[in-house]
């Protein structure tokens, strides 16, 4: 059976769209080796560990929490459920029963949330207005067995519930407290053209690492 593999992975390069806070390093790419002086070519990466699409480990917000050499694999890859939140608004709140109603019976382990939003890549409308989901419904998700949840979005929490907020960043907080892997800032979710894939979430493996770039696809079957 043929199968077709989607790239839900933001290229890495200088001059990307980073979080706009000094916590997220711009990134910087220095050739090093030169072919025709060392006769070889090799660069200098400078990024940070939530640079482009990338996954958080519960220690992103929780001290004691696993870090992403940790991380279970057989959660980072494994079938996948996606919804389609499509025609969701900007600074849209998804509840409760927004979930029940795209999921019916269905309970994934593993669960891709498609947007769109990432058309606003490269513009600071990606991280000022993007839709993002209630607390009661990251308690639902949890109560209801996810493990992983992916998004096109920058994160899952409203965007006014930044640091210095009175509420800083509850969604990410109550998901991984309770060890749920989150992916964002994923691509290409409209190419995507069925319910279930089999979702592969790579990492690189950074001892007692908060978070990691990954390369993130999708296998259709």
């Amino acid at each position: 059976m043929s199968k077709r593999i989607i790239d839900l992975t933001f290229p890495v390069h200088e001059g990307m769209t980073t979080f706009p806070a000094p916590w997220h390093p711009v990134v910087e790419i220095t050739i090093l080796g030169r072919h025709g002086i060392e006769n070889r070519e090799t660069r200098k990466i400078v990024l940070g560990t939530h640079t482009g699409t990338h996954c958080d480990a519960p220690r992103h917000f929780v001290p004691e929490g696993l870090t992403v050499d940790q991380l279970p694999l057989d959660i980072l890859i494994g079938p996948a459920y996606v919804v389609d939140l499509s025609s969701a608004r900007p600074n849209q709140e998804i509840s409760v029963a927004d979930l029940e109603g795209l999921l019916g019976d269905i309970r994934p382990e593993r669960l891709i949330m498609r947007f769109d939003w990432s058309v606003h890549w490269g513009n600071m409308r990606y991280y000022s207005g993007h839709p993002f989901i209630s607390e009661p419904a990251a308690h639902w998700l949890i109560k209801n067995g996810v493990k992983l949840l992916a998004m096109d979005t920058p994160m899952p929490d409203n965007p006014a519930n930044g640091k210095g907020s009175e509420n800083d960043s509850p969604v990410h907080k109550i998901m991984l407290r309770h060890g749920v892997i989150l992916v964002e800032y994923l691509c290409n979710l409209q190419e995507i053209k069925k319910r279930e894939v089999e979702l592969i979430v790579l990492p690189l493996k950074i001892l007692q690492g908060d978070g990691s770039p990954v390369r993130c696809v999708a296998v259709e079957s």
